[in-house]
């Protein structure tokens, strides 16, 4: 039988390095101040950040744009800063390239998904050309997200209910998952990235072998809605953030071969924000933060029960739309910092770092908290990864030194607009006009060609690839 209970507030004194996390606030000097953060309601963090860039959905008239802003350009941002401003509908949702830092991808209201290569240094007029433009969703696409271990493999969900995986060596869709029956609201994949979990409208959880598009595990969530999953790292748990039947917020533990039933549900207020979920995989810390909440709540995750432990909140007045999350190899080791967030503060357009930090008073690298992490060099090519291969992140040491830089090449489709065959069917024969319907509200402009790298995909030809 399930568990429900009411989350205690009171830190469970155990025996735990993690014990005494606490949240540090960058000082307003090395904040981005003067940012019009976007006002969509849309569910996203509308923040990307790497080890070189912060990239943020800003508010703008006739069209999408996002800034990207180089880390150490900190303080007071110009009003009129150089913005990546391509899309023509709103941009919904931004995601850096985890192998390739200059590489950003977004997606649309417009129905299109975009890829940009940023200039060294940062951009130093508008962006109007991307690398790649993607069409093939009917309708908004909401989600973007970059394989874990592969590279140029991309996943985007769209309004139609659909998740299309692009591969980028080529510049085109390869498989389209339809097993959702309304609005896709997360994404997240395990560690090898060879399962990939999802919410939905639907009230169902599901975990989907992303290559065949099977459904492997469901949930039906009749009771509660779920809004957000993560993978808790190699546990073969995932973990879910919601609303129970009572409308109060909550967080539930599942079972990855095993959708039938939560091993625990925990109520954690009765706020009505969404809870976005990060996990740590490294410290198996779960970070909780809420959409218009100013704090920020950390758990221990155990292999037994209660499984989830509480350790401590982070406190700010300052309400957050949403976070942007630094890679490990990113944080400051010599202050034990194992987390770091970029909070986006919307009434002050401001950004504001905040760390989380283990209190150690030696100043030696401290290797029980910073074990071998995943690096910046991809596993696989995409090729091995569609063939059917699974393979663990490459790992690297965060000692100083020890940081890699990837050398990799991205690359880039022939400008002419050439065929495309998936398993004898040619995806980019006879396609037909796309029409108002299938691509929303923002359609190309009438009398301007297709930019380098664009391609047009018909669904009718994707449901027969999709049955392949």
């Amino acid at each position: 039988m399930t568990v429900t209970k009411q989350m205690s507030w009171r830190p469970q004194y155990r025996s735990s390095k993690f014990r005494n996390v606490y949240g540090k606030v960058a000082s307003r000097e090395h904040c981005f101040d003067g940012i019009p953060i976007t006002k969509n309601v849309h569910d996203n963090h509308f923040c990307a950040v790497n080890t070189r860039f912060l990239a943020i959905v800003t508010e703008s008239a006739g069209g999408g744009s996002f800034l990207v802003i180089p880390l150490e350009r900190t303080g007071r941002i110009e009003p009129n800063y150089p913005k990546v401003c391509g899309h023509q509908g709103n941009v919904l949702d931004i995601k850096w390239n985890p192998f390739i830092e200059n590489v950003i991808a977004s997606c649309s209201e417009d129905a299109s998904v975009r890829i940009w290569e940023i200039p060294e240094g940062g951009l130093k007029k508008n962006m109007t050309e991307a690398v790649l433009e993607l069409y093939g969703h009917s309708r908004r696409v909401g989600l973007v997200e970059w394989h874990p271990t592969t590279n140029n493999i991309l996943f985007s969900a769209g309004y139609d209910y659909k998740v299309l995986i692009w591969n980028l060596d080529i510049g085109e869709p390869v498989k389209m998952i339809d097993c959702h029956t309304d609005v896709i609201l997360c994404m997240s994949f395990n560690t090898d990235g060879s399962l990939l979990a999802t919410t939905c409208k639907d009230k169902k959880l599901r975990v989907v072998e992303p290559r065949s598009g099977r459904v492997l595990q469901e949930a039906s969530c009749k009771n509660h809605r779920v809004n957000r999953v993560v993978f808790l790292g190699s546990t073969k748990r995932l973990l879910t953030t919601g609303v129970s039947r009572w409308n109060t917020r909550q967080i539930a533990l599942w079972d990855q071969e095993d959708l039938s039933m939560p091993l625990i549900e925990e109520e954690i207020d009765g706020l009505s924000g969404l809870l976005f979920p990060f996990y740590d995989a490294d410290t198996h810390m779960l970070y909780l933060a809420g959409k218009g909440d100013g704090n920020i709540r950390y758990y221990e995750i155990g292999s037994e029960k209660p499984y989830v432990s509480y350790l401590m909140e982070f406190r700010s007045p300052a309400p957050q739309k949403g976070l942007g999350v630094m890679p490990k190899h990113g944080l400051d080791v010599s202050a034990c910092e194992v987390f770091r967030f970029y909070k986006l503060v919307t009434l002050k357009g401001l950004i504001e770092p905040i760390s989380m930090i283990v209190p150690r008073r030696s100043e030696t690298y401290q290797e029980d908290i910073y074990p071998m992490t995943p690096g910046t060099e991809p596993a696989l090519t995409p090729d091995e990864w569609l063939s059917g291969m699974n393979r663990d992140p490459i790992l690297m040491s965060l000692k100083e030194g020890s940081k890699k830089t990837s050398k990799l090449v991205f690359k880039t489709p022939a400008r002419e607009k050439k065929s495309v065959v998936v398993n004898g069917i040619d995806l980019l024969e006879n396609v037909p006009p796309r029409t108002e319907n299938e691509v929303g509200q923002h359609s190309p402009r009438p009398g301007v060609e297709l930019g380098v790298g664009r391609r047009e995909w018909s669904l009718a030809t994707a449901q027969e690839a999709t049955a392949l």
